[in-house]
């Protein structure tokens, strides 16, 4: 395994954001998705997205599973970063898609697919519109890292254009219980890896000001926890404002 890991360790130098490289592929990548997206939701059955939900589920694990072993052997020579631990808002449509077969109920569904409508789409395109943490000296991470958060825009807009999620205000406020649990194993996670490596799930740190543009500099300047509450609102915010977007598209 650690001979295929290194033999695939192509090197490049890390595009820089807004570069030609991030531009072109930006426009050709989100075309694409937005018309497959367009054509999955006309042509697939509404009960028939699970399964496809799930095939992607299977590909995102299948990705991270192999992006680990990479960072492992080939880039952390054979140590565990903790920086890379796959809990991140945009790791959750892997969990989330594979726990899809298990929820027979609709209204269970129906909050999973909320969430992803909502908070993961508003990931995959912060994420590629500010890709600084995506670019890397290794073609495969940074291809891994684009194409991972285009994934997360399709299936957001699979389920928007297949109106799965609850376009109501009510929608909204059902999947706010859902991203609070998760900041809570987030912050679990960082305050039991501190010995072990650098851990910032969902970047809200307690030891360490948010990685992210703008939310880093009010943490360095009015503390880490205000720091932490502002991008924790300010991401609540954002997937409000989707979750608007398209409640206005289906009325």
């Amino acid at each position: 395994m650690k001979d295929i890991l290194v033999k695939m360790a192509w090197p490049m130098e890390a595009p820089s954001p807004y570069s030609l490289f991030h531009i072109l592929f930006l426009v050709t990548g989100l075309l694409f998705v937005v018309f497959l997206a367009h054509y999955t939701a006309g042509k697939v059955k509404d009960d028939k997205l699970p399964s496809l939900f799930f095939f992607c589920g299977l590909f995102l694990t299948a990705s991270e599973v192999w992006k680990q072993l990479f960072l492992f052997y080939v880039v952390n020579n054979q140590t565990y970063n903790w920086w890379y631990f796959p809990f991140q808002l945009c790791s959750l449509p892997m969990y989330f898609c594979l726990a899809l077969p298990a929820f027979s109920s609709p209204k269970k569904r129906k909050v999973l697919y909320t969430f992803m409508q909502d908070f993961n789409l508003l990931g995959g395109v912060m994420a590629l519109a500010e890709p600084s943490g995506l670019f890397h000296g290794y073609w495969f991470l940074t291809l891994h890292g684009l194409i991972w958060h285009l994934l997360l825009i399709f299936i957001g807009l699979v389920i928007a254009f297949s109106r799965l999620a609850d376009s109501s205000l009510m929608g909204f406020v059902k999947i706010l219980p859902l991203f609070a649990a998760c900041c809570i194993i987030a912050s679990i996670i960082n305050v039991t890896a501190r010995p072990l490596g650098q851990a910032d799930m969902f970047y809200i740190s307690p030891y360490y000001p948010s990685a992210q543009i703008i939310f880093h500099e009010i943490a360095l300047k009015y503390g880490i926890h205000v720091g932490n509450a502002v991008y924790l609102s300010a991401t609540c915010l954002g997937g409000f404002l989707f979750h608007l977007l398209f409640s206005r598209s289906k009325t």
